[in-house]
């Protein structure tokens, strides 16, 4: 029983937050009204669920269920958590391959594409902006780390996280040398 109530209790907290931060009351009401936690252990779960990888809802969900019921706990709650995100893909999906070849469909997928190429543009020159400065002030240590990255990885073939290593420990070197990131 307890396991239906996890899985109703995060399905309506999906349904019904917006992810992140927005969750923290209702899981708060939720272990409360249920007498499964107090808000201080609430509490507690969440600065963990903060500091590992993955969404706070997700992470909040395991580490609650587990607490509450061992790992069947935290299958439950996470899959109430996820079922809101399931089922609204479950439905695009479905949506998309009832109306694929509707031209009204057609017609709006050919005006998203561009639009997303766009936003994709967008962020790229944002970052080299950010990254690599204007074209009246180039940060030409910047550019060195950023050739000598893609000559590892392409050429060499070395792994990511090695690359991404590298490329920290010339970035570090670089401010400590100059003061310039």
């Amino acid at each position: 029983m307890i396991l239906f109530q996890l899985f109703f209790s995060f399905l309506k907290i999906g349904f019904t937050s917006f992810g992140g931060m927005s969750m923290i009351p209702l899981i708060n009401s939720e272990m409360a009204a249920h007498g499964w936690m107090t808000v201080t252990e609430v509490s507690d779960i969440v600065a963990i669920a903060e500091m590992t990888p993955g969404p706070l809802g997700l992470n909040c969900a395991t580490f609650a269920g587990m607490r509450v019921a061992g790992i069947f706990g935290a299958l439950a709650a996470n899959l109430g958590i996820l079922g809101p995100t399931f089922s609204l893909c479950a439905a695009a999906a479905f949506a998309f391959e009832k109306f694929k070849d509707s031209t009204l469909l057609k017609g709006v997928l050919t005006g998203v594409r561009p639009v997303g190429i766009g936003l994709v543009a967008g962020v790229i020159l944002n970052l080299i902006c950010t990254n690599y400065g204007t074209l009246s002030h180039i940060m030409w240590g910047n550019v060195a780390i950023a050739a000598l990255c893609m000559l590892l990885l392409l050429k060499y073939k070395m792994s990511i996280p090695k690359v991404i290593g590298i490329a920290a420990a010339l970035g570090l070197l670089q401010f400590a040398a100059f003061g310039i990131a």
